[in-house]
């Protein structure tokens, strides 16, 4: 299947019916629904799959890339047991290339998402040493055009003050606050339900590159620049 002819509104029509009618009852009348709809999102990831394989190196499979649609009710106020959405991932191959991309489609809310949404505490200060060394790298990413263009600003949970180890005052305190590092971009129903939008996402995730290629630069590599790997 070519990626670009692959449409979502059949698949949206049914996350519409079912943000409206989100119990088992309707879901199991409807089940047919469903399973058509899961087996288009599973060709949209690996047609997905593929395009990024032309300019990334992808290691997920398609089966994996998807989040199921059944919600975990334990321990959320919200006990409606499905989401009303198609979510997945796809994580770069190797230890070399870091970073990883999420992509959500809902009826009312679709984007995508890339970074690095839970460093461990020794990445994370890894992270910081690094941007506290230097940081005109990062800043000339995050403040150039393209970014600007597709992404605003960088994203993620921050501390309220300075993380233990570097000053208040540091000139980077701005950066180094950060406790996650992600970008993301939000689409328009109509690109949604558009016959290319496949690849527009395609082309969104390949703008994420040059943070990803810093990220990576700096996560395997010592304030020297000797590898770590």
């Amino acid at each position: 299947m070519d990626i670009s002819y692959f449409a979502m509104k059949e698949t949206i029509q049914f996350l519409k019916k079912l943000s409206r009618n989100n119990n088992r009852e309707w879901f199991q009348a409807n089940k047919h629904l469903y399973e058509k709809s899961h087996k288009q999102m599973l060709s949209f990831a690996e047609d997905l799959i593929g395009e990024m394989n032309k300019h990334d190196q992808i290691e997920t499979s398609p089966g994996r890339s998807l989040f199921r649609i059944y919600r975990d009710v334990r321990f959320g106020k919200d006990k409606t047991p499905y989401k009303t959405n198609w979510a997945g991932r796809m994580q770069r191959a190797t230890a070399q290339l870091r970073g990883g991309y999420y992509y959500q489609i809902g009826y009312e809310s679709s984007f995508v998402m890339g970074g690095f949404f839970g460093p461990n505490a020794q990445d994370m200060l890894h992270i910081r040493k690094q941007i506290a060394s230097d940081s005109v790298t990062l800043r000339s990413v995050i403040n150039s055009k393209q970014f600007g263009k597709y992404f605003g600003t960088l994203r993620g949970e921050q501390l309220k003050t300075a993380p233990k180890g570097f000053e208040r005052d540091h000139p980077d305190i701005d950066l180094l606050r950060y406790k996650q590092l992600l970008v993301r971009h939000d689409f328009s129903q109509a690109e949604v339900e558009s016959k290319d939008f496949p690849r527009k996402m395609t082309i969104v995730f390949r703008q994420m590159r040059p943070f990803f290629d810093y990220m990576s630069e700096i996560l395997t590599t010592d304030l020297n620049g000797e590898s770590l790997l």
